[in-house]
């Protein structure tokens, strides 16, 4: 198993990037949160698991490993492949999968694409008191307390990692703010995926 990765970032792409190890260029797939944190040229340290099929070898990458760890454990799940895995990390942080679990929290889970009801209600069986412990921190994941909300950060990052100037992410990240002001009035973490998507086709019609 390819446990981990360390290079120079080579490329960048809304669903991923190449890592150049040794020479040699690893496409490593990734969720927005973890691209966001990339730098075009920098060295980067990313967890990864590899999942191995019969006509494939496919890289997932992660900022951290605790986000590896859940990546893995979700695909333990009847219904629950790498694709899934991912879009739910897309959609929610690890304590947010492990509250919404611990807290057999069905709507918050068919928010991810992919997942309906049924297939929510069968990952909370499989997964009950394997996730861990929900950390109460995660409501730090919304807009309080004056600090700057994470998905301003995660969103601008993603954007410059993607060549846009610091300036036309600013003017993206404040066109798409009511969008997470709204998820945020409704007491859900902005999901950084679609904001990001959203900021891009604000750019792309300037």
């Amino acid at each position: 198993m390819i446990a981990s990765v360390r290079g120079r970032v080579a490329t960048i792409a809304p669903d991923g990037a190449v890592v150049e190890v040794g020479g040699v260029g690893m496409l490593v797939h990734c969720t927005p949160g973890t691209l966001a944190t990339l730098r075009l040229g920098e060295e980067v340290r990313l967890a990864t698991s590899l999942v191995v099929r019969e006509d494939s070898l496919t890289l997932f990458g992660f900022a951290a490993d605790d986000e590896r760890a859940v990546f893995e454990m979700l695909q333990t799940a009847n219904g629950v492949g790498p694709k899934v895995a991912l879009a739910m990390l897309a959609v929610h942080t690890p304590n947010a999968l492990r509250m919404a679990v611990a807290s057999a929290d069905v709507k918050a889970l068919t928010r991810v694409p992919g997942v309906g009801p049924k297939g929510a209600q069968r990952i909370i069986v499989d997964l009950k008191d394997r996730l861990g412990t929900p950390e109460e921190a995660v409501n730090a994941a919304l807009d309080g307390g004056g600090v700057t909300p994470p998905w301003r950060d995660q969103v601008h990052s993603g954007l410059v990692g993607l060549g846009y100037p610091a300036r036309d992410a600013d003017e993206a990240v404040a066109a798409v703010a009511p969008q997470a002001d709204a998820e945020i009035a409704q007491g859900r973490v902005p999901q950084v995926a679609a904001l990001l998507k959203a900021a891009l086709r604000v750019l792309s019609v300037r």
